[in-house]
C-alpha cells in the first residue's frame, strides 16, 4: 500500500480503519490450492481468523472449505452465500442451537470435540437421516509455540484424549444416527517446522486404521493448520508450504485416506493493514510514546500474544531519522503494541499502516471503552469498498434496556 492509497482510504472511510487486499488475498489462496490441491489435500479456511459476509462471498468462488465454530459465523457464512456442503462445523462448547444447525444440515458434517457434544448431537440425530460427524483427537503432540494459541497436549482444553479414544469409538460405533466419517487434529499456530504436523499426522494414520478396524467409514484425516505467518510481508516465510504438503502425503500414500489442511491466519495475515492517526506523542522519562486511535479494541494479538506488526510511516512529508517509540493504544490500558523505530519528528495527525494484520485483529474485536468497531475495506488495484461498517456510539450502546 502506497502513502497516496493509505492517505484516501483514511480520508474516505476514517481510521481506525481495517483493510484486506483482495490481489494479495488470492495470491495466498492459489498459493494454498497449487501446493495442496495437486496432492490431494483439501484446503478449509479457518473462519475465525476474519469473516465478514463479503468475505465468505469471495471464498464461495474459490475452490476453499471453510469452517465455522458459532452460530454467528454459520449465518454470516450463510448471507455470503457459501455452500453449506463445503462448510463445517468447530467448537468445544458448543450449544443445542448449533447441534441443531448441523442435524439441519446447514453445514456437510460437524467435528465432534467431548464425549458431551458425543451425547447432544446423537440425541437430536435420526438413524433415519445419519449425520457425518469427525472426532478431533488431542493427540499430545505440542506445538512450541506461545502457550495460549497451542492446541494440543495435555495443558489444552481441546479434543479427545488418546487414552479416551477407544471408549469413543465403542460408543459411536453403537449410535446409527452418526457416522464416523474422519478425524482431526490441530496442534497450535505459528508452527515453523513440517515435523510437529508429520508427527500428528502418524497418530492420526493410526487412530484412523484402529477407527477402520470396527468397521467404521473414516476417509479423511484434517491434519489442522497454524502454519507459520512472517511479521513482515519481505521477510522469508517461516514454513515452506509446498515441503509440507509434499512431507504429509509421503507420509499418508498407501494408507488410503483423503488429507486436508485448514490455515486461518496463514491465508488472510499477508492480506491485511491497519491504518491510524497518531493522537499524541509523549515522552515518560526515557521513553517516547506515540499514541494511536486504535489500539487493544482493533488488535488485541500484540498484548495477549506478544504478537508485532511492523508500522509504516504514511505520511507523504519528511519526518527526519527514526528513533526508538513504543506504540500504543488510547484505552485505559497499557496496551502496548510494540517497541519500533519510528521517527523523531512523529506528530499528531500522522498516518501509519501496521501490516499483516489480516487474521485475529478485527475478529477479536471489542467495544472495551466502548469504541466502535472499526470500519473493514477491500482493496483490489485502485478500487476500494466498504463491506463492513464501522460502529458509532449509537451503535455500542444498542443494546442497552432501560
Amino acid at each position: 500500500m502506497t502513502p497516496q492509497t493509505a492517505g484516501e482510504l483514511a480520508a474516505t472511510y476514517g481510521t481506525p480503519l481495517f483493510v484486506i487486499d483482495l490481489d494479495e488475498l488470492d495470491l495466498e489462496i492459489h498459493r494454498f490450492t497449487d501446493a495442496c490441491l495437486r496432492r490431494g489435500i483439501a484446503v478449509g479456511y479457518a473462519g475465525k481468523a476474519f469473516l465478514c459476509a463479503a468475505f465468505a462471498e469471495h471464498l464461495a468462488a474459490t475452490p476453499l472449505r471453510l469452517d465455522v465454530c458459532s452460530l454467528g459465523e454459520l449465518v454470516t457464512a450463510e448471507r455470503g452465500g457459501f455452500p453449506a456442503e463445503r462448510m463445517y462445523f468447530h467448537g468445544c462448547g458448543k450449544t443445542g442451537d448449533e447441534l441443531r444447525a448441523v442435524v439441519d444440515r446447514r453445514v456437510a458434517f460437524d467435528v465432534i470435540d467431548n464425549v458431551e457434544e458425543l451425547e447432544q448431537l446423537a440425541g437430536l440425530a435420526s438413524p433415519d437421516a445419519p449425520v457425518d460427524v469427525m472426532l478431533r483427537l488431542n493427540t499430545g503432540i505440542e506445538a512450541h509455540t506461545h502457550a495460549f494459541i497451542r492446541t494440543g497436549g495435555e495443558n489444552t482444553k481441546f479434543g479427545i484424549a488418546l487414552d479416551q479414544y477407544a471408549g469413543v469409538l465403542t460408543r459411536i460405533a453403537a449410535l446409527p444416527q452418526l457416522r464416523l466419517i474422519g478425524l482431526h487434529a490441530h496442534i497450535g499456530s505459528q508452527i515453523t517446522e513440517v515435523g510437529p504436523f508429520l508427527a500428528n499426522l502418524d497418530e492420526l494414520l493410526a487412530a484412523g486404521d484402529r477407527a477402520r478396524a470396527r468397521a467404521l467409514p473414516v476417509a479423511e484425516l484434517i491434519c489442522g493448520g497454524g502454519i507459520g505467518v512472517e511479521e513482515e510481508i519481505d521477510d522469508p516465510r517461516p514454513l515452506d508450504l509446498d515441503a509440507l504438503s509434499a512431507g504429509l502425503a509421503a507420509r499418508a500414500d498407501g494408507f488410503g485416506y483423503r488429507l486436508a489442511l485448514e490455515p486461518g491466519r496463514a491465508l488472510v495475515a499477508r492480506s491485511g493493514t491497519s491504518l491510524y492517526r497518531v493522537v499524541a506523542v509523549k515522552t515518560q522519562g526515557r521513553r517516547r510514546f506515540v499514541i494511536v486511535d486504535g489500539g487493544l479494541t482493533d488488535n488485541p494479538r500484540p498484548i495477549i500474544y506478544g504478537a508485532r506488526h511492523l508500522p509504516e510511516v504514511m505520511t507523504a512529508r519528511d519526518l527526519g531519522p527514526d528513533e526508538p517509540a513504543t506504540l500504543v493504544g488510547r484505552t485505559c490500558e497499557n496496551d502496548e503494541m510494540g517497541d519500533y523505530a519510528l521517527p523523531r519528528d512523529l506528530a499528531a495527525g500522522d498516518l501509519l499502516a501496521m501490516h499483516t494484520t489480516g487474521a485475529y485483529t478485527y475478529s477479536m474485536a471489542s467495544n472495551y471503552n466502548k469504541f466502535g468497531r472499526p470500519t473493514v475495506v477491500f482493496v483490489r488495484g485502485d478500487h476500494h469498498r466498504r463491506v463492513v461498517r464501522g460502529e458509532s456510539a449509537d451503535d455500542v450502546t444498542r443494546l442497552d434496556v432501560i
